[in-house]
């Protein structure tokens, strides 16, 4: 980190500084103009104290970080993105576009296997259902639970889809691994660092969506709880923010994809169903997905949507899956991420 002191601040108080830099592990390095001095503190900032305190001290007038606070996740921190590997199916760095559909949530065998042969035939390699349903209203439709994973372990069985479903507690993570190939950390959960240490122990990869008002620095950071725990098989997942807009349910962040592609050695998926909360955006949003270079799609399908416990409005029916592929294969030949 750098501090840069006040103006004509005396040696003797530069000294001060000094020495508590070396104080909290740290090696100082003065740089002495003619005005101002700055202090370079040369270190490993995860071995060691934080040195922002040091901005309450009357002769420092600021400290600033050098090295990005998260090192792990960094793309610095590897030579060749990272591909994460489940089912037998790699996301990220050249690998194929990837596709994940399914309900927004599990409500019956008939309702899932018909999603799941559907979305099987459209090439996605993974099927998404939610068996734990956070829900805004303590009313709604809470899934299935137990019930709904039995249900994903069948459609696994039948059509060999790797399975992505959310965690939502830590009680959970034991029995949603021993189903799922990838456990899903919801928007709401994204901060739950309890969590996210307990996901990443369970041995699955783990897909990390963004906060509903995450900035990328904080998202990221969620991310390095994941890898800091052991658990370097982490997908980063942008679903839309929270924003003034009304006509959309959320405000698809694209910008942010192409962020933390640049900041981060991480795949980066696109869910455009979660993204604008409507079935008539999400095919031009999911082209738009590949186009900036996402690595997949992890997109809500359902048989009858008008009929869906939760969020009907943003699924596509089943032949809103078959245009969706249709009209992305383009784009995704475009960036080179074809089989």
């Amino acid at each position: 980190m750098i501090i840069v002191l006040r103006p004509k601040t005396e040696e003797a108080r530069v000294k001060q500084v000094e020495a508590e830099v070396r104080k909290l592990g740290y090696e100082p390095r003065a740089i002495r103009g003619e005005i101002q001095t700055v202090i370079a503190a040369i270190g490993d900032e995860r071995g060691h104290a934080s040195l922002e305190s040091l901005a309450t001290w009357p002769q420092v007038e600021s400290v600033l970080p050098v090295q990005r606070r998260y090192k792990l996740v960094a793309q610095e921190g590897r030579k060749t993105p990272t591909v994460v590997k489940a089912n037998g199916v790699g996301i990220g760095g050249a690998e194929p576009f990837c596709l994940m559909a399914g309900p927004c949530s599990v409500e019956s065998e008939e309702q899932l296997l018909i999603v799941a042969r559907a979305a099987k035939k459209a090439g996605a390699t993974f099927l998404r259902g939610g068996a734990f349903k956070p829900r805004t209203s303590p009313y709604e439709f809470q899934g299935l639970g137990e019930k709904g994973l039995e249900l994903l372990a069948l459609a696994k069985k039948e059509t060999g889809l790797g399975i992505i479903t959310e965690v939502l507690s830590e009680l959970h993570v034991d029995k949603v691994a021993a189903v799922a190939d990838i456990l899903q950390i919801g928007a709401r959960n994204s901060q739950n660092f309890s969590l996210l240490k307990a996901a990443a122990g369970c041995g699955r990869a783990v897909l990390l969506k963004r906060g509903l008002a995450m900035k990328v620095e904080e998202w990221l950071l969620a991310a390095e709880y994941v890898m800091s725990s052991g658990n370097g098989q982490v997908i980063l997942c942008e679903r839309g923010i929270r924003t003034f807009e009304t006509a959309v349910r959320n405000t698809l962040d694209l910008g942010a994809v192409a962020l933390a592609k640049r900041e981060s050695h991480l795949p980066v998926i696109v869910d455009p169903s979660q993204g604008a909360g409507r079935a008539d955006l999400v095919i031009a949003l999911s082209r738009a997905s590949a186009a900036i270079g996402a690595d997949g799609l992890l997109v809500e399908v359902h048989p009858h949507p008008a009929e869906a416990k939760s969020d009907g409005q943003q699924q596509l029916d089943l032949e809103g899956l078959d245009q969706l592929v249709k009209e992305i294969t383009p784009f995704v030949k475009a960036a080179g991420r074809c089989a």
